[in-house]
């Protein structure tokens, strides 16, 4: 019979982002050999989904290995609060990642990095973004690492790690931001529901942001402009950062005061 002893610890939980890394240099080839033949949107799916789906089979055989758990939990018991979570979350978006993120500087060749990958807004795009990255990532940060840390370190710790860890995967101060700040989010909201379908929905859901905004907006042009010039002015940056943090500010409130329903009964149900 296997020992379910918890795994990982902080240094472990370094060696799965590790990993993901070493993954995503190592099938490199597989974007370049790809790229004349089917084009770049879903070169860079079919190397996306390689990589990610490599880098998640062996951090759930480590895991299983090492702490002789095999099951991850997917159900979801809260659903009523999704709309308000995810609410939430794109409130946070809104409300402090991109205003965050639009004050640290970006290199020319950066910005035309993230202007490459702007364009794509096609089905291969719709898939690498809204479905496998929220699988994939939620699984290895959340179903492997935050919920590993959460049985050996104190609840912040874990949400604060596991977040970190999160956004420095993607090699970059302005996907940091998001992935630390949307991390801490759901890392949280994993900790009250215990739910991993619900933390894919989340990164499902902020993703869907950044992808359908791409028809409505200059995401090209708007690389080249200061944040408030994106918004078409100061004032209307402001309405909308303020709007944003309000709706977030509201949704927290409410799934603070949920959650703490939610824990209270648990611990009477324990008591019994």
């Amino acid at each position: 019979m296997n020992s379910t002893k918890p795994y990982p610890s902080l240094a472990q939980s370094w060696g799965i982002t590790g990993i993901v890394i070493l993954c995503m240099l190592l099938f490199t080839p597989v974007n370049t050999v790809l790229l004349p033949i089917i084009g770049k949107e879903y070169a860079m799916m079919t190397y996306y989904i390689l990589m990610m789906a490599v880098a998640a089979f062996i951090a759930y055989l480590i895991r299983k290995n090492a702490s002789g758990i095999k099951s991850y939990p997917f159900k979801i018991e809260n659903g009523r609060l999704l709309p308000i979570i995810i609410l939430g979350a794109i409130g946070l978006l809104f409300g402090i990642v991109n205003p965050i993120s639009s004050l640290i500087p970006m290199p020319d060749l950066i910005k035309e990095m993230f202007k490459e990958i702007a364009s794509l807004k096609g089905f291969g795009a719709f898939i690498m973004l809204v479905i496998a990255a929220p699988v994939f990532e939620e699984f290895i940060f959340r179903g492997i690492i935050l919920d590993g840390m959460l049985k050996k370190y104190s609840p912040a710790k874990a949400i604060f790690w596991s977040s970190f860890l999160f956004g420095f995967v993607h090699l970059n101060p302005w996907q940091f931001v998001t992935g630390l700040v949307i991390g801490v989010f759901i890392g949280w909201v994993y900790f009250h529901t215990r739910s991993l379908s619900i933390s894919m929905l989340i990164h499902a859901a902020v993703n869907s942001c950044a992808f359908f905004l791409k028809f409505f907006i200059d995401e090209e042009a708007m690389f080249d402009q200061s944040f408030a010039e994106s918004f078409g002015g100061i004032t209307n940056a402001i309405a909308v950062t303020g709007s944003a943090l309000l709706i977030a500010a509201v949704c927290l409130t409410v799934l603070k005061r949920e959650f703490g329903k939610t824990d209270s009964t648990v611990r009477l149900n324990q008591t019994e």
